[in-house]
Parts: structure tokens; sequence; C-alpha cells
């Protein structure tokens, strides 16, 4: 169960605007985050939820998407996300957040992708304006975008040949995610 939900779980970038998230929704994905492994236990993180459409385009303007997909600007209108959550680390509790923001935008996306929708974890991001338009504090730190709705695009994951793993398109629009083999990333095994 948990490799059929990890291996769906792929960076999404489009999506049917037409399918709402509400945000008890999205709620209850970020209380998986809440229940995860947090570095001392310190939980530092906190999270800001945007479902309404004039904010949610507000914050599509600041982002950065698809590195490797040098041609294409983002999600065109129709296929932009519908929510976001910004995960933002609160520098009262912690200065340092250690591995606490992979293991968050994983769980959260773990919960999203179980009940039929799927995200982006998006470090792209003009943090100032965002942060700006979030109304963050000094004390606030903006780390992270989750770009959130129901895919409407085909990921497949492939298998990298020669080292090569940038992601790509294909003819049919379906993206292609290579992996590099196991025996290549397991170093040493008794």
């Amino acid at each position: 169960m948990i490799k059929e939900l990890i291996t769906r779980n792929r960076s999404y970038r489009r999506f049917d605007e037409t399918v709402k998230i509400s945000s008890d929704q999205i709620t209850k994905w970020i209380d998986l985050a809440r229940l995860s492994a947090s570095g001392r236990n310190a939980q530092p993180l906190k999270y800001a939820i945007v479902t309404k459409a004039e904010m949610c385009a507000k914050i599509f303007s600041f982002l950065g998407w698809a590195g490797y997909l040098t041609n294409w600007k983002g999600p065109a209108e129709g296929e932009r996300p519908v929510a976001y959550v910004a995960v933002i680390k609160d520098l009262n509790i912690a200065e340092n957040h250690y591995c606490d923001d992979g293991i968050a935008m994983q769980s959260i996306l773990l919960g999203a992708v179980e009940d039929g929708f799927g995200g982006c974890m998006i470090g792209s991001v003009n943090k100032a304006k965002v942060a700006k338009l979030l109304g963050l504090n000094e004390k606030q730190e903006l780390l992270y975008i989750i770009a959130l709705g129901k895919p409407v695009e085909k990921v497949v994951i492939d298998e990298a040949k020669d080292g090569n793993i940038k992601y790509w398109r294909d003819e049919n629009g379906v993206h292609h995610v290579p992996k590099r083999p196991i025996d290549e990333i397991v170093v040493f095994k008794d």
C-alpha cells in the first residue's frame, strides 16, 4: 500500500481547475505532517492554506515551474493549482528545521494522493513577495509552496539511462521521470 501511494505521488503540475479542494480537506493533510517525525521533536513548521481563486492567482505569479522543461512557463489557465500550502519555519521555535520540511511535504502529498488529488513541492518561489502577500512576520520564514489540485496529466516513472535523470514530456504530453536503478543507489549491503 505505501509503495503504491509513493509511486502515485508524482510532481503534478497540471490540474483540473473546476475541481476545488476545501481548506478543511487540506487541514486533514497537514495533520498528517503534524503527526510525522520532527528533528528533536521541535515541530517548528507552520502552514498557510490558500484556496481562494484571487489569492491563488497572485501566488501563481510568484512561482517557477519545471526547471528541466525550459520552453514551458507553467500550467495554462484551466490547468493551474486550485490551492496552495505555504510551508513556514517559525524562528521563535527553532533556527534549524533539519529535514522536517521534506518529511512534512511528503506526508501532505501522500494524503492528497490517497484522496485522489496531487501536487508539487515548489522551491522556485519569490519568497519575499509571497511572504508579504501572506502577511508573514520576520520570525516566519517561507520555505516552500505546495501546489495542489486534481491532476490532469499522466506522470510515469522510467529507468534512468546513462545517469540521465532529467524529466521530460513526450509528444502525447506524458511526463517521464527517470529514476536511478536500485543497484546504483544501494552502495553497501552485507
